[in-house]
């Protein structure tokens, strides 16, 4: 049975005070949920967040890291020094780290095994742009990028991931996939992972992300495939977030 859970992205919003006051109010407002709360703040919050959020139903996770341990990487941040801030998960392949940073799928790869490495769980995010999915070639992009992703990972260790299907062309727009359009992506990609790694595949929990609020995630859920939701902007205020995790 795959425990239904509900991430939030803040993505670079919020400083420290601000996202100390979110934490305490959602934790007020998601006693006894159902679903496993994660939230991925800026770098800068991260070591707050976890205090704020500590002994509650509400992990934390980081939004991007580096493959390398240590080094002359300017601006960037190790799996190391997540895991010594007290994060439990982190992002890994988001489309705005592809589309404005150059995140490869060789790079999301490295990133999956240095975040595994710390016994951090990766979240890996795929998805296609409008003019993708439009050319017909959404199962292909995200097959590749799910196969890549996952290459060098046993079966044990690959049931344990986390997957963010989140169609670029949904993000940020108020435009969300149907109920079904998701649910057919998600059954495909866990297709994929069950031709590299059988039955384990049951186990991964795959996530929807695209313009998720209150109103459409109940739908969303009802879905087989769909084990809970990567939100971006719903999850910037405390109660429309908390309506998320509530629909679950």
């Amino acid at each position: 049975m795959r425990k239904p859970m509900i991430a939030g992205n803040w993505k670079m919003n919020k400083t420290i005070p601000q996202a100390v006051e979110f934490t305490k109010e959602l934790v007020g407002l998601t006693t006894g949920t159902k679903a496993e709360v994660v939230l991925c703040p800026a770098f800068t919050t991260l070591p707050a967040v976890v205090e704020a959020a500590r002994g509650t139903n509400i992990a934390v996770g980081a939004q991007n890291l580096h493959w390398e341990e240590s080094g002359a990487f300017t601006g960037e941040i190790s799996a190391v020094m997540l895991k010594d801030t007290g994060c439990r998960y982190v992002l890994v392949g988001h489309s705005e780290r592809r589309q404005y940073f150059g995140e490869i799928d060789e790079t999301v790869n490295k990133k999956v095994k240095a975040a595994l490495k710390y016994e951090l769980l990766p979240i890996i995010c795929v998805g296609e742009t409008l003019q993708q999915r439009e050319a017909g070639s959404t199962e292909q992009l995200v097959g590749n990028q799910i196969k890549a992703a996952l290459e060098g990972l046993d079966a044990e260790t690959v049931s344990k991931l986390i997957v963010a299907y989140e169609p670029v062309w949904a993000i940020g727009t108020g435009k969300t996939a149907s109920d079904t359009d998701a649910q057919k992506v998600i059954a495909y990609i866990r297709s994929v992972i069950q031709t590299q790694v059988g039955v384990y595949a049951e186990a991964v929990r795959i996530l929807y992300g695209g313009s998720v609020k209150p109103a459409n995630i109940t739908g969303l859920m009802s879905q087989p495939d769909i084990d809970g939701a990567l939100v971006g902007g719903a999850s910037l205020e405390a109660a429309s977030f908390a309506g998320i995790i509530q629909g679950v």
